[in-house]
């Protein structure tokens, strides 16, 4: 068999990245030069890629997923180009239903060496380490708030409370339930729950300690977010750590778009139709910013009138994440400008947002 010579081409990679395995496809010239499944190992696929590509310039590509960017870091340490791509902006050709491991890496490889893909932002490892305190704070907070339903609804299931009952989940109410006098399997579940609920909330009271120095670490990141109308201390942390200063993102549209609240656009000829927003990147983004939202327009007069102009016609909900993806906007201009923004308040209360000249260093 002839032995392919690689010397001073380039050779793409397309890797399926799973827990076990990596479906590998390699392309040079064009053309499919070898298909291999390896042991799940950075250190294995590197020297798989300088044993069989020797003198070539190597390029790779693989999925974001649950593998994180351990696999990136060490390819790119290696002298290898990578790039993490997000799985959604991958062209999937119509009627495409078969998905393998192998057809996936291929497919990765062909884009990848005609130029199709676009790798997402990779964050430093200080940022990504940062990012795991605040993503076990929505984890846990999210379990804590599943444990509450079950709560109320063994509470309903027993006639303790009735069907219009308004009340949340705390600890001084949890202390009265533990002084009601009910039958044994009943409180007996009660209490496995409660106390499962007081320990997560103890547990995000942890985490919130841990996040409060990271705020401190985090100063200039901190300043520009908290000054954004609606955005408090915990929302700032989780905005700083995914978005980080938002200069990754060329403009604002791509801003938007990574935070999925762009709407979905189904347009031919003069025909113009935008639907419901495209929901990309993660939800707890959206979350916090619409929440911001919501608390803005009830401080900032400018919000508010904009709100109200937009929500007569095309609804409150729409409107809102107009309000939304203005104030992500006003982070990234602050982060451009390098100013805070502040309110302005005189005897009649609010004016409105203004920006003024402060240093974030």
């Amino acid at each position: 068999m002839r032995k392919y010579d690689y010397t001073g081409k380039t050779v793409y990679l397309g890797m399926d990245v799973h827990k076990k395995t990596y479906a590998v496809t390699a392309i040079c010239d064009g053309q499919i030069v070898k298909r291999d499944t390896l042991k799940a190992s950075p250190s294995v696929l590197i020297a798989y890629a300088e044993k069989y590509f020797a003198g070539a310039k190597i390029e790779s590509a693989y999925e974001a997923g649950f593998c994180g960017f351990y696999l990136h870091r060490s390819l790119e340490a290696a002298g290898i180009k990578n790039l993490v791509v997000d799985a959604a902006g991958i062209e999937v050709a119509v009627g495409d239903r078969v998905k393998t491991d192998k057809r996936d890496s291929l497919k990765l490889a062909t884009h990848l060496s005609e130029g199709r893909l676009r790798g997402i932002h990779v964050p430093s490892p200080e940022r990504e380490d940062k990012r795991a305190i605040t993503r076990l704070r929505e984890a846990f907070v999210r379990e804590r708030s599943r444990i509450a339903c079950q709560i109320k609804a063994q509470l309903h299931q027993h006639n303790l409370i009735g069907p219009d009952s308004k009340k949340m989940v705390c600890p001084k109410w949890i202390k009265e339930l533990r002084n009601k006098t009910l039958a044994h399997g009943v409180k007996f579940a009660l209490n496995q729950s409660m106390d499962l609920w007081l320990y997560l909330d103890a547990k995000v009271k942890e985490i919130d300690k841990e996040i409060s120095t990271q705020a401190e670490q985090d100063g200039a990141l901190e300043k520009v977010y908290t000054s954004v109308p609606g955005i408090g201390a915990t929302s700032a942390r989780v905005l700083a750590n995914e978005l980080e200063d938002t200069m990754q993102f060329k403009n604002e549209r791509q801003l938007f778009s990574y935070t999925g609240l762009t709407p979905s656009e189904h347009s031919s000829g003069e025909h113009v139709c935008q639907g419901h927003i495209t929901r990309k990147g993660k939800p707890i983004l959206r979350k916090i910013l619409v929440q911001a939202a919501w608390k803005a327009i009830s401080i900032d007069a400018s919000l508010s009138e904009t709100f109200d102009r937009l929500a007569v016609r095309v609804g409150k909900k729409k409107a809102i994440i107009g309000i939304a993806r203005r104030l992500i906007g006003h982070a990234r201009a602050c982060f451009r400008t390098g100013e805070l923004y502040r309110i302005k308040a005189d005897g009649n209360g609010y004016e409105g947002y203004a920006l003024e000249m402060a240093s974030v260093a």
